[in-house]
Protein backbone atom coordinates (compact mmCIF):
# COMPACT_ATOMS: atom_id res chain seq x y z
CA UNK A 1 0.00 0.00 0.00
CA UNK A 2 1.10 3.53 -0.79
CA UNK A 3 1.94 5.85 1.68
CA UNK A 4 -1.48 8.01 2.04
CA UNK A 5 -1.36 11.75 2.92
CA UNK A 6 -4.95 11.50 4.05
CA UNK A 7 -8.69 11.72 2.93
CA UNK A 8 -10.38 14.76 0.88
CA UNK A 9 -12.19 16.93 3.67
CA UNK A 10 -13.58 19.32 1.67
CA UNK A 11 -14.17 20.27 -2.05
CA UNK A 12 -15.32 23.80 -3.28
CA UNK A 13 -15.03 25.86 -6.74
CA UNK A 14 -14.35 29.73 -7.03
CA UNK A 15 -17.52 30.75 -9.05
CA UNK A 16 -15.95 34.11 -9.73
CA UNK A 17 -12.72 35.91 -8.75
CA UNK A 18 -11.44 36.64 -4.68
CA UNK A 19 -10.19 39.53 -5.98
CA UNK A 20 -11.86 42.43 -5.94
CA UNK A 21 -11.88 46.61 -6.18
CA UNK A 22 -9.81 48.71 -8.27
CA UNK A 23 -5.97 47.61 -9.37
CA UNK A 24 -3.63 49.26 -6.51
CA UNK A 25 -6.44 49.11 -3.81
CA UNK A 26 -8.04 45.09 -4.76
CA UNK A 27 -9.29 43.39 -1.65
CA UNK A 28 -9.70 39.57 -1.06
CA UNK A 29 -13.21 38.18 -0.34
CA UNK A 30 -14.19 34.72 0.06
CA UNK A 31 -17.95 34.89 -1.16
CA UNK A 32 -17.40 33.41 -4.45
CA UNK A 33 -16.28 30.38 -2.75
CA UNK A 34 -19.18 26.98 -2.77
CA UNK A 35 -18.44 24.17 -0.89
CA UNK A 36 -19.84 21.09 -2.42
CA UNK A 37 -20.17 17.40 -1.92
CA UNK A 38 -18.81 16.40 -4.92
CA UNK A 39 -16.43 17.82 -8.20
CA UNK A 40 -15.67 16.45 -11.48
CA UNK A 41 -11.87 17.15 -12.28
CA UNK A 42 -10.50 17.36 -16.29
CA UNK A 43 -7.44 18.66 -18.10
CA UNK A 44 -10.05 21.66 -18.55
CA UNK A 45 -10.26 22.48 -14.32
CA UNK A 46 -12.99 21.61 -12.17
CA UNK A 47 -16.92 21.59 -12.17
CA UNK A 48 -18.87 22.08 -9.26
CA UNK A 49 -22.12 19.59 -8.79
CA UNK A 50 -24.88 21.06 -7.25
CA UNK A 51 -27.98 19.09 -6.95
CA UNK A 52 -28.40 19.01 -11.18
CA UNK A 53 -26.62 22.45 -11.08
CA UNK A 54 -23.11 22.23 -12.61
CA UNK A 55 -20.80 25.15 -11.53
CA UNK A 56 -17.56 25.97 -13.31
CA UNK A 57 -14.67 27.51 -11.04
CA UNK A 58 -13.01 30.36 -11.92
CA UNK A 59 -9.91 28.58 -13.31
CA UNK A 60 -12.03 26.14 -15.66
CA UNK A 61 -10.92 26.95 -19.10
CA UNK A 62 -14.45 27.48 -20.48
CA UNK A 63 -15.02 30.19 -17.82
CA UNK A 64 -16.34 33.86 -18.90
CA UNK A 65 -13.08 34.92 -16.70
CA UNK A 66 -10.62 33.46 -18.75
CA UNK A 67 -8.68 33.37 -16.61
CA UNK A 68 -7.09 29.70 -17.31
CA UNK A 69 -7.35 29.03 -21.37
CA UNK A 70 -5.00 26.86 -21.12
CA UNK A 71 -6.17 24.38 -18.45
CA UNK A 72 -2.93 24.14 -17.10
CA UNK A 73 -2.90 24.22 -13.24
CA UNK A 74 -6.81 24.20 -13.28
CA UNK A 75 -7.06 22.45 -10.11
CA UNK A 76 -5.41 23.22 -6.86
CA UNK A 77 -4.82 21.69 -3.55
CA UNK A 78 -4.62 22.43 -0.13
CA UNK A 79 -4.10 20.79 3.56
CA UNK A 80 -5.41 21.39 6.68
CA UNK A 81 -2.02 21.28 8.17
CA UNK A 82 -1.45 24.20 6.46
CA UNK A 83 -4.92 25.98 7.87
CA UNK A 84 -3.82 24.96 11.41
CA UNK A 85 -0.24 26.57 10.75
CA UNK A 86 -2.01 29.90 9.55
CA UNK A 87 -4.72 30.37 11.87
CA UNK A 88 -2.07 29.77 14.46
CA UNK A 89 -0.57 32.64 12.87
CA UNK A 90 -3.28 34.99 12.13
CA UNK A 91 -6.13 33.95 13.67
CA UNK A 92 -9.55 31.54 13.49
CA UNK A 93 -11.00 33.65 10.54
CA UNK A 94 -8.87 32.08 8.04
CA UNK A 95 -11.59 29.05 8.10
CA UNK A 96 -10.46 25.81 5.92
CA UNK A 97 -11.18 26.52 2.55
CA UNK A 98 -10.80 30.78 2.62
CA UNK A 99 -8.07 30.66 -0.04
CA UNK A 100 -10.34 28.70 -2.47
CA UNK A 101 -8.33 26.15 -3.07
CA UNK A 102 -10.87 23.50 -4.94
CA UNK A 103 -9.81 20.54 -2.70
CA UNK A 104 -9.01 20.37 1.17
CA UNK A 105 -6.71 17.32 2.20
CA UNK A 106 -6.46 15.82 6.72
CA UNK A 107 -2.89 16.22 6.54
CA UNK A 108 -1.18 15.80 10.26
CA UNK A 109 2.04 17.84 8.92
CA UNK A 110 3.44 20.54 6.66
CA UNK A 111 4.03 19.15 3.05
CA UNK A 112 7.18 20.76 1.25
CA UNK A 113 7.20 21.17 -2.14
CA UNK A 114 10.04 19.01 -2.15
CA UNK A 115 8.35 15.99 -1.01
CA UNK A 116 5.14 16.74 -3.97
CA UNK A 117 6.82 17.71 -6.57
CA UNK A 118 6.54 15.37 -8.77
CA UNK A 119 2.66 15.07 -8.25
CA UNK A 120 -0.37 13.57 -6.46
CA UNK A 121 -2.45 10.46 -7.11
CA UNK A 122 -6.10 10.82 -5.82
CA UNK A 123 -7.45 6.84 -4.71
CA UNK A 124 -10.96 6.30 -4.04
CA UNK A 125 -11.59 4.82 -0.40
CA UNK A 126 -10.79 0.99 -1.57
CA UNK A 127 -7.66 2.65 -2.94
CA UNK A 128 -7.70 1.99 -6.55
CA UNK A 129 -6.75 5.04 -8.97
CA UNK A 130 -9.36 7.66 -10.03
CA UNK A 131 -5.90 10.10 -11.59
CA UNK A 132 -3.23 12.31 -10.89
CA UNK A 133 -2.33 15.67 -10.27
CA UNK A 134 1.04 16.83 -12.26
CA UNK A 135 3.09 20.58 -12.91
CA UNK A 136 2.67 21.29 -9.43
CA UNK A 137 3.16 25.18 -9.27
CA UNK A 138 3.41 26.58 -5.47
CA UNK A 139 0.31 28.57 -4.93
CA UNK A 140 1.98 32.05 -4.19
CA UNK A 141 0.02 34.70 -1.69
CA UNK A 142 -0.99 37.77 -3.18
CA UNK A 143 -1.15 41.05 -1.20
CA UNK A 144 -4.84 41.14 -1.15
CA UNK A 145 -5.32 37.56 0.90
CA UNK A 146 -2.12 38.61 3.11
CA UNK A 147 -4.10 41.65 3.65
CA UNK A 148 -7.16 39.71 4.25
CA UNK A 149 -5.10 37.36 7.02
CA UNK A 150 -4.15 40.41 8.53
CA UNK A 151 -7.75 41.45 8.77
CA UNK A 152 -7.59 44.66 6.80
CA UNK A 153 -5.39 46.28 9.49
CA UNK A 154 -2.18 48.04 8.64
CA UNK A 155 0.89 46.40 9.70
CA UNK A 156 4.17 47.76 9.18
CA UNK A 157 5.67 46.63 5.73
CA UNK A 158 8.30 44.31 7.46
CA UNK A 159 5.71 42.81 9.31
CA UNK A 160 3.55 42.44 6.21
CA UNK A 161 6.68 41.23 4.19
CA UNK A 162 7.29 38.38 6.51
CA UNK A 163 3.65 37.47 6.22
CA UNK A 164 4.15 37.13 2.45
CA UNK A 165 6.79 34.96 3.10
CA UNK A 166 5.33 32.93 5.78
CA UNK A 167 2.52 32.18 3.52
CA UNK A 168 4.26 30.94 0.45
CA UNK A 169 6.52 27.95 0.07
CA UNK A 170 3.26 25.80 -0.11
CA UNK A 171 1.34 27.15 2.89
CA UNK A 172 -1.36 28.81 0.48
CA UNK A 173 -0.97 25.06 -1.10
CA UNK A 174 -0.71 24.07 -4.83
CA UNK A 175 -2.01 24.39 -8.43
CA UNK A 176 -2.15 21.02 -10.33
CA UNK A 177 -3.29 19.73 -13.77
CA UNK A 178 -5.43 16.82 -14.07
CA UNK A 179 -3.97 13.70 -15.97
CA UNK A 180 -6.90 11.20 -16.65
CA UNK A 181 -10.38 10.76 -18.04
CA UNK A 182 -13.18 13.21 -16.35
CA UNK A 183 -13.56 12.01 -12.73
CA UNK A 184 -16.01 12.68 -10.17
CA UNK A 185 -14.19 13.51 -6.89
CA UNK A 186 -15.87 13.07 -3.54
CA UNK A 187 -15.04 13.18 -0.17
CA UNK A 188 -13.23 10.31 1.38
CA UNK A 189 -11.33 10.08 -1.85
CA UNK A 190 -7.77 9.89 -1.10
CA UNK A 191 -4.50 11.53 -1.74
CA UNK A 192 -1.16 10.19 -2.29
CA UNK A 193 2.25 11.48 -3.53
CA UNK A 194 3.63 10.23 -6.86
CA UNK A 195 6.81 9.28 -5.25
CA UNK A 196 5.00 7.44 -2.56
CA UNK A 197 3.97 4.44 -5.26
CA UNK A 198 6.97 3.80 -6.31
CA UNK A 199 8.63 0.68 -4.95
Amino acid sequence: MPSIIGPIVQLQVQRGPLKVGEKGAKRYVTDPIAVLERIRVSRDGVVGLDGGEEILDAHHRAHVLRKNEDGVHGVSVGFTSHYRAMQQRFGGHLRVGCAGENIIVEASRRLEPVEVGAGFVILDSAGREKGRLVDLAVAHPCKPFTGFAHRGEAVPPEVFKESLQFLDGGTRGYYCTWVGDPTLLEKGDLLATITSLRH
